[in-house]
């Protein structure tokens, strides 16, 4: 019992209420969020890197099968949460973790095919052309990954994705071990990198530049679910460069409720496979959720997978605006809807303990992490 006391106390972490007033701003609530600490590494022999790379998700549990789901125990939850760590010379390891809670003084059925799916009715996607919005926040967060996936800046060497471009649920994917982020940059006529532009050096077009990732977390939690019912909820990855990007990167946040968020909106940019080359930007209305799962009908096409869902929402203690990515966009599902077969997009959701864990592997110290 006390072991599903401390679960039940991890799943429903203390969030600020909403207040009511007519003048009320979308607000960050506060979480007092978990601590998740390596215990054990082991080392894992060397992956075969021979799955084909999968640009999107299909999961045939829609909101209803998830809700209907038994709680995870305690020890099901810390395995989920572990982790395995790809490194760029090919070794793996595999590090088993542990979940504490401190208190506020604390330091220490089967789904159909579909060729063409993710459109709902008119097309609502904007692709995202100019430098002047390109090189610009929050559109210059999105990256892509040499796999085919989306990333998004979510810190000086970090990139988030979904595991899914890494690993399919049972082997690493080809081009892992050598995987690469592009960064979406202009290419001038004379060549030069655009240091002091002139009327004769004006960029022809846009142009990715590359850069080498040294290691890569995934969650046992998708490894172990094989893309499953509980694998999609644990559809996420950490990817650390080589060398700082040197760009403004977007903060992760905890996922608010649904009807917390502003118009109960999110938003996300990707690299949409049927407009090559294109940074696609949209935005759509959340219509369900799950603990884990946020469902939508954001238009988007394979390639924008791992894309970053964020907000803009005011963050009291700092008095400002401020976006946050609270999701990874991962994939699509087949849903019941009375007896009516529905197509829904599926973004997996910051719960307290995923936002733990992303920022343990960021900073490498939970004392940075106690605020979501």
């Amino acid at each position: 019992m006390a072991a599903l006391s401390t679960l039940i106390l991890l799943l429903c972490a203390a969030k600020d209420v909403m207040p009511s007033s007519p003048h009320w701003k979308p607000t960050w609530p506060s979480y007092r969020v978990p601590v998740i600490l390596p215990q054990s590494t082991l080392n894992l022999d060397k992956p075969q890197f021979d799955a084909e790379a999968r640009l999107e998700v299909v999961s045939p549990c829609g909101p209803a099968c998830h809700k209907s789901s038994p709680l995870p125990t305690y020890e099901e939850v810390k395995n989920y949460l572990s982790y395995e760590t790809l490194y760029a010379n090919g070794s793996l390891t595999e590090t088993e973790v542990g979940i504490y809670i401190l208190s506020n003084g604390g330091d220490g059925s089967r789904g159909r095919s579909r060729t063409k799916r993710q459109i709902y009715g008119y097309d609502s996607r904007f692709s995202i052309f100019g430098k002047d919005f390109l090189l610009n926040y929050p559109f210059s967060t999105s990256v892509k990954l040499s796999t085919g996936c989306t990333g998004t800046l979510v810190a000086e060497k970090h990139v988030l994705t979904a595991a899914h471009c890494i690993h399919d649920g049972k082997s690493y994917v080809k081009g892992a071990q050598k995987l690469r982020v592009g960064f979406l940059k202009p290419k001038y006529k004379d060549g030069s990198k655009g240091s002091n532009i002139t009327n004769s050096a004006m960029p022809e077009k846009m142009k990715f530049q590359w850069i080498r990732v040294k290691r890569t977390h995934v969650p046992k939690g998708w490894i172990k679910g094989n893309a499953n019912d509980i694998g999609m909820d644990y559809d996420y990855a950490l990817l650390e460069l080589k060398k700082p990007h040197k760009r403004k990167f977007m903060k992760i946040g905890v996922s608010p409720p649904a009807r917390h968020l502003p118009g109960g909106r999110i938003h996300f940019s990707g690299y949409d496979n049927d407009r090559p080359g294109n940074l696609v930007y949209r935005f759509c209305d959340v219509k369900d959720e799950t603990y884990d799962l946020l469902y939508q009908q954001c238009d988007a096409q394979p390639g924008a997978s791992g894309s970053g869902v964020y907000v803009r929402m005011w963050k009291r203690q700092n008095h400002k605006w401020e976006r946050k990515i609270i999701g990874i966009f991962s994939g699509h599902q087949w849903v019941d809807m009375n007896g009516t077969p529905q197509d829904f997009n599926v973004a997996v959701r910051i719960t307290p303990l995923k936002y733990a864990q992303i920022c343990y592997w960021i900073k490498g110290n939970y004392l940075d992490c106690r605020e979501g």
